[in-house]
């Protein structure tokens, strides 16, 4: 029995929204409700193009790209630079999660410009290589390796030793 494209996609976005939904976090520096956002947005924009998805090798991957490309461009939006006064966090941290370590490290990524942010993300979170993040964010090679090397010192250079402090928990 054929399953319709409805259920194809249900099943699709029931197996990645949590995926999505982890990579969204990071590519906000931690704020849950734009993530929230920019998963459903990427959700939504899939399944207008589920039809046609026939043709892409990787859906999963292609929704990484679609959902990184959401992100830039939220931030190139005027009202991107509106942020709350209070941070209150959403849940309670889960076991074993080290709450200073995250909030060090989303503080760290908050820091950076997007586009380096989505770089460190793709490449370092996602697993991809030089070229798949390329493609994914319309720039070069050598972009993406200037880009990585620059995120990464600015995140050490703002992390500085407190990182191993972490570590060594």
């Amino acid at each position: 029995m054929k399953k319709s494209r409805a259920d194809e996609f249900l099943e699709f976005a029931s197996a990645r929204t949590g995926h999505l939904f982890r990579s969204a976090c990071l590519l906000t520096s931690g704020d849950t409700h734009l993530a929230e956002d920019l998963t459903q947005e990427t959700l939504g924009r899939m399944y207008a193009l589920w039809g046609r998805m026939s043709r892409v090798d990787n859906p999963a991957g292609y929704a990484q790209t679609v959902l990184v490309r959401t992100f830039l461009s939220h931030k190139r939006r005027r009202s991107a630079t509106e942020r709350p006064l209070g941070e209150l966090p959403d849940r309670a941290p889960e076991r074993g999660d080290d709450p200073a370590l995250r909030i060090a490290l989303l503080d760290a990524l908050a820091a950076l410009a997007p586009k380096d942010r989505a770089v460190v993300v793709l490449r370092y979170w996602e697993d991809r290589s030089v070229e798949e993040t390329a493609d994914a964010l319309h720039v070069s090679s050598a972009a993406v390796r200037t880009r990585s090397t620059r995120a990464l010192s600015k995140l050490r250079e703002r992390l500085g030793g407190s990182i191993v402090e972490f570590a060594a928990r």
